[in-house]
């Protein structure tokens, strides 16, 4: 019919425009994404430093409470971008540095660097990490891990399994995402799109949590390989 036809070329046309604005923002290095724009209207971010970084995350091994502070963060995304950038001197340079799941640095270190800080894992994420210790627990020792997940899923196997692993290597350091915390991922989200995110059926991506983790341990973060789109 018709209208059907009609409403097909509008919405090709619709995402014709999209892509082109995405292209436009990808190239343009200096520019930033109009989300606000998207959104409809902009909305006042919450003070995310407000929420008490200590009540946040529960302990599994290692310092009882999760009082690190950085002035200055870098958040190094899995991002093939950064190959072939050689930043990863600037990277390293860093006072603390921000690695998702099992991102690796063995064999990039001149794109990606070496140190790492936290490391923020999902659940989903869990036994790639886990199994690879040489690479992910043993080789920086220092890196404070962060795990998240759905409540009903970290309080039962994974838990044990994060347990297990801190008894093989008594200086790892990790914590896990409170049920209080998640919920208030979700408030976030919900002020953010105005969405309930179990009722669309939404799931949140590792960087997400990584970038609003970040703006509650530093005062100041660089973002390295996520492009605008």
């Amino acid at each position: 019919p018709r209208p059907q036809s009609q409403r097909a070329a509008a919405l090709g046309v619709l995402f014709a425009l999209i892509m082109l604005l995405i292209i436009y923002s990808s190239g343009n290095g200096n520019a930033v994404f109009p989300y606000s724009r998207l959104r409809g209207r902009a909305r006042r971010p919450p003070d995310l430093k407000k929420w008490g970084v200590k009540s946040g995350y529960l302990p599994v091994c290692g310092n009882k409470t999760l009082t690190a502070r950085c002035h200055q963060c870098v958040i190094v995304t899995s991002s093939s971008h950064l190959l072939g950038t050689h930043l990863g001197t600037v990277i390293d340079g860093a006072e603390c540095t921000i690695r998702m799941n099992d991102a690796p640095t063995t064999g990039y270190n001149a794109d990606v660097g070496n140190k790492t800080s936290f490391r923020v894992v999902a659940h989903s994420s869990l036994y790639r990490v886990l199994k690879r210790p040489q690479e992910f627990v043993n080789k920086t020792p220092e890196t404070i891990f962060i795990f998240w997940g759905p409540p009903t899923k970290m309080q039962k196997s994974l838990l044990k399994i994060i347990q297990r692993v801190c008894t093989s290597f008594p200086n790892m350091t990790a914590y896990v995402v409170s049920p209080g915390r998640m919920k208030q991922f979700d408030d976030l989200f919900r002020g953010e799109t105005g969405k309930d995110r179990e009722k669309s059926r939404s799931w949140l991506s590792t960087g997400w949590f990584t970038m609003v983790i970040a703006v509650e341990l530093c005062d100041a973060v660089h973002v390295y390989g996520m492009v605008p789109p």
